[in-house]
């Protein structure tokens, strides 16, 4: 009777789990490829299992791990990538399951691995962001295809396997496991604004038990103490818990709390934690490290019940950490040339790092259009985004270097790359010096157009670099940020003390305030948003006008902040049709009136709409009627446009300001403003490209505004070259198809002009 690979999917679930828990639990990469080889031949009751693994120095693909095969031959037999059903496999990017292997044309044995024996062949490439990282392998004696249910398997097992080895390959290291890092680089989404080298800072939001970094320190007896004392309190918070339920309970679930009590022990984790901080590592990561330890041994239990105690362990493990934090927040400290790293970099955690020593921004998630990448632009610092392969838990005190140029993150350099950089920072600070002076300058072209910049600010520091760089007023104050910041919603005095530091600094010049613009990105911890597709959903205007009494307080703080400086106007974000406008007019119009009749004595401020949605676009004309200006959101609009999530790092190729319809949105924005006889502004990050400043200067854009730092950059450019060239520049692009052939265009025109490419460090 043939033996089947066929088995009940109920197994086969059950199969995945327990290998991707030993995989999890693995100390090394060659542990995790012999576990996944010996589980997969058994889970599919085959004769062979293999994994082959691209080497890109030898440009072959290596046998690595096998059960079934010659295991003298591990590490040494190498495939050519264009030879064998391995590479026909890989080339393919595909599965393939072949009945007979040995009549495929493809098919080249290799004798001392004795496969020739085998007809049934599943292979299945291993793929990592579009790259093949390797091949897994099954095959069997007799001449049959694999079923369905054994490829659904496979791919199953090659899609956790993947990050596994990316992982591996670029630490060295399987989680859990200590590694220097040295020379180590790990690529990302580019940010731009140079080249930073320090100290990296890692910096965790959430009470996840893999997030907190592994952290060295001097002083075991302080943590040893914050640790005793967390312990008492989560004994406490055990205690009543159990008094508080101990009348609805029988007495063997009541027990369950005195099992809690004593897992605390000294005897059990209490004492192997402080065990580890005794060896000279911090609280929570001593905490985090045991209680997976022991989570684990759980984890690969086939109790149901004894498994469900891993959860009850991980949670006293984050009610600890969560102690912990409270203490560790009280005595923060970040270091000089502080680089910033984590999973996902918030506002607030920017915000809570002195100006003077953030000198970097690293995130694992995130694209450089995020909201966050955005404002530590603003700042000035160099940043890179979406690092996804970064073990960023293992870097806290690593020395760094962040090149915002490339996208690259090295860990750990040799002095010879230091001192490379060191060249970089060098050149860097020359250029500076000499953008400097034209920060008194007009941004007016050879022939005299003027096109004044202003700045986005949000951030206090952000209003000192506007005014340091020149900015001729504020084109887009972020109100959200102060929002950010607080733990409550800001009173409306409060709010008026916040405005008014922004319009006293720019006192005779334009300040631009977005009315409360959360929801996407941006979730208030005071009043969270939970929802399946938040960018297209519950926020900006949308959520102030489902609540007036918000959006009333704020038009009121706004307008009470600009008595007697007269030099505030309001800005709608996400208006997506004319009704929203219609109500959002009528309560600016009301809360100015009951202002008045308070006896406030101030006008009533120019109002603009944000153009953010393809709807806003179509409609542009109507809305520039009812309104006093436009202002473009480039980085909303074109992420809507393309309908590709801004954030998000997998798809951050395809967010491109480039693409000939967003150009065309845009032109057609201008157009239907110009019509209205009303001015249009754009003060997204598209304003702050050199490259595309001009296309939008010459679209007939009135304004630019842009992050201070790109201020210096966009008016060298702007006062290099004259209104007919950028006049020329954007006739040239019209009617071209593809991103990639309107940048190449224009990059090669500026240079045909002369325009030095420093001037878009964020190109290179």
């Amino acid at each position: 009777m043939k033996k089947s690979s066929r088995m009940d999917e109920g197994n086969k679930l059950v199969d995945l789990r327990r290998i991707v828990q030993e995989v999890n639990s693995a100390r090394d990469l060659q542990t995790v490829l012999d576990i996944i080889v010996n589980r997969v031949q058994q889970a599919l009751r085959t004769e062979v299992c293999t994994v082959y693994l691209f080497n890109a120095k030898t440009n072959r693909y290596q046998l690595m791990a096998t059960e079934g095969l010659n295991q003298s031959c591990k590490g040494k037999v190498t495939l050519a990538v264009d030879k064998g059903l391995v590479g026909f496999v890989a080339a393919r990017e595909e599965t393939v399951n072949i009945e007979d292997a040995s009549k495929h044309p493809n098919f080249e044995p290799i004798p001392e691995l004795g496969e020739e024996a085998y007809h049934a062949f599943l292979g299945v490439p291993i793929v990592h962001h579009r790259n093949v990282l390797g091949v897994l392998v099954v095959q069997q004696r007799e001449i049959r295809r694999f079923d369905e249910a054994d490829e659904a398997f496979l791919v199953t097992m090659s899609a956790q396997l993947s990050a596994l080895i990316a992982h591996a390959e670029a630490t060295g290291a399987i989680d859990g496991v200590d590694s220097p890092l040295r020379g180590t680089t790990f690529k990302g989404t580019a940010g731009g604004l140079g080249v930073a080298i320090g100290r990296a800072v890692v910096i965790s939001q959430q009470l996840d038990l893999k997030s907190i970094p592994r952290r060295a320190t001097e002083d075991s007896k302080g943590e040893t103490l914050a640790f005793g004392k967390a312990l008492a309190m989560v004994r406490r918070d055990i205690k009543q818990m159990k008094s508080n339920v101990k009348n609805q309970l029988r007495p063997e679930e009541l027990a369950l709390f005195d099992v809690y009590l004593s897992m605390l022990d000294d005897k059990a984790l209490g004492g192997e934690v402080v065990a580890k901080i005794e060896q000279g590592q911090w609280a929570q990561w001593a905490v985090a490290k045991t209680v997976r330890e022991h989570a684990k041994v759980f984890d690969l239990m086939d109790d149901p019940y004894l498994r469900e105690r891993a959860v009850d362990i991980k949670d006293l493990g984050r009610r600890v950490i969560s102690y912990l934090r409270a203490v560790e927040a009280q005595r923060a400290e970040y270091p000089d040339n502080t680089i910033l790293v984590g999973e996902e970099i918030t506002a607030s955690m920017l915000a809570e790092v002195p100006e003077e020593k953030l000198i970097g921004l690293v995130s694992v998630k995130g694209s450089s259009n995020s909201h966050v990448a955005i404002m530590a632009r603003a700042l000035g610092i160099p940043i890179v985004m979406g690092v996804v392969d970064l073990p960023h838990t293992q870097l806290d005190s690593c020395q760094l270097i962040l090149d915002g140029y490339s996208g690259s993150v090295l860990a750990n350099p040799s002095d010879e790359i230091r001192r490379d950089y060191e060249l970089i920072l060098q050149e860097e600070k020359l250029v500076s010096r000499g953008l400097e002076a034209l920060k008194d300058l007009p941004c007016e072209t050879l022939c005299g157009h003027h096109t004044p910049l202003l700045a986005n600010t949000g951030l206090e520091t952000e209003l000192h670099h506007a005014i340091e760089r020149g900015a001729e007023g504020v084109g887009l104050y972020r109100t959200e940020v102060s929002f950010l910041l607080h733990d409550r919603f800001p009173s409306e005095s409060e709010q008026v003390a916040i405005y008014r530091r922004q319009l006293e600094a720019f006192k005779g010049r334009p300040v631009t305030m977005r009315t409360l613009d959360i929801g996407g990105d941006k979730g208030l911890p005071y009043f969270p948003i939970e929802e399946d597709n938040p960018f297209l959903g519950w926020r900006g205007i949308r959520v102030t006008l489902d609540h007036p009494e918000i959006f009333l307080a704020q038009v009121r703080a706004m307008i009470r902040a600009s008595v007697g400086l007269n030099n505030m106007r309001i800005l709608l974000p996400m208006i997506s049709s004319v009704r929203e406008l219609d109500e959002s007019l009528a309560l600016i119009h009301r809360a100015h009136k009951e202002l008045a009749d308070e006896g406030v004595v101030c006008r009533m401020p120019p109002v603009g709409v944000m153009i953010e949605v393809p709807a806003a676009v179509y409609q542009a004309g109507i809305l520039a009627k009812k309104v006093d200006f436009l202002s473009v959101g480039s980085n909303d609009l074109t992420q809507y446009l393309l309908a590709v999530d801004r954030n998000n790092a997998r798809v951050s190729s395809v967010y491109n300001a480039y693409h000939p319809a967003v150009l065309q949105a845009l032109a057609s924005v201008a157009q239907a403003a110009a019509a209205a006889g009303k001015p249009v502004s754009i003060c997204g990050e598209m304003a702050g490209d050199p490259a595309t400043a001009v296309l939008l200067v010459a679209m007939g854009y009135n304004v630019l505004s842009m992050s201070s730092s790109s201020l210096p950059r966009v008016k060298s450019v702007l006062r290099s070259m004259r209104k007919d060239q950028a006049d020329a520049l954007w006739a040239g692009v019209q009617g071209m198809e593809c991103a990639s052939e309107v940048e190449s265009y224009v990059d090669s025109a500026l240079q045909k002009m002369g325009i030095n490419k420093l001037l878009r460090p964020n190109r290179h």
